[in-house]
């Protein structure tokens, strides 16, 4: 019973991929969605001002344009 179903697995994800299906990739990003993610822009949750992922200060899962806006929260 096992049998057939690994076989009927195999089948399936061999049908899948003849016909253009891609598998998920999990964890690895292209070079793009790197660049995608670290240009996103997000607000300043004193100041309200949009910096980049990249340059933004995160505390407690909050973004930050700086030190300055980090401290008077």
């Amino acid at each position: 019973m096992i049998l057939k179903f690994i076989i009927f697995a195999v089948v399936a994800l061999l049908v899948y991929k003849f016909f253009g299906g891609k598998l998920p990739a999990f964890g690895s990003k292209t070079p793009e969605e790197k660049k995608i993610d670290e240009d996103t822009l997000v607000e300043c949750e004193t100041c309200h001002t949009f910096v980049t992922l990249k340059e933004s200060i995160i505390i407690n899962g909050k973004h930050y344009c700086s030190q300055e806006c980090a401290d008077k929260r």
